[in-house]
């Protein structure tokens, strides 16, 4: 089953093996790449037109506030992510992806994943319920940023993926915290 959402799409890690059987049947569409780490696959401002599936690897969302990077969200192995709204509206992105370390994604053209959407019931499918469960995630994540502390959204974030810190510079999780590096580093030793 193919896998895609609004914004962008996270497969939990627990899943990959549900969305590899779609990924397996649909495999040539998808271009295979290899990335160093810090590779840009969207700028926020440009439009998006490729999805992509990470097969290896780390990319990060953030976008820019005075000048500043804030890291909105992070994706691991088995995750399909791409900025969707700008893909189906072809209106600028409000994010960029980048990756944080090598990774090995699978990339699919916007045209490619619309014809499969349209002439597949299985896929479109798919696609209605991420809409569904992304805007859930995003739910939770605003509600997560009103109501808990930094250190319960850290916290949140261990549980969610634990491998994190040995995978993501600090900087990028204070950011995504919404904290700085030193709060972070002050939450990590209570």
């Amino acid at each position: 089953m193919c896998n895609f959402g609004e914004y962008l799409i996270h497969i939990p890690t627990a899943m990959p093996d549900k969305n590899l059987s779609f990924l397996n049947s649909c495999k040539e569409r998808f271009e295979e790449r290899a990335l160093p780490a810090k590779t840009l696959l969207l700028r926020e401002g440009d439009v998006a037109h490729t999805i992509y599936y990470i097969e290896k690897g780390c990319l990060r969302l953030f976008f820019y506030d005075e000048g500043k990077e804030i890291t909105f969200q992070f994706f691991f192995e088995g995750s399909v992510v791409a900025s969707f709204e700008s893909m189906y509206e072809s209106v600028p992105s409000l994010f960029s992806l980048e990756t944080i370390e090598p990774s090995v994604i699978r990339a699919i053209p916007q045209t490619d994943f619309f014809e499969l959407v349209n002439s597949s019931p299985e896929v479109r499918l798919a696609y209605e319920r991420k809409l569904v469960e992304r805007f859930h995630t995003y739910q939770k994540l605003f509600l997560s940023r009103i109501k808990n502390t930094p250190r319960q959204r850290y916290e949140e974030l261990l549980k969610e993926y634990p491998h994190i810190i040995q995978r993501v510079p600090q900087h990028y999780i204070a950011s995504y915290l919404g904290i700085t590096p030193v709060s972070l580093s002050r939450i990590r030793n209570r």
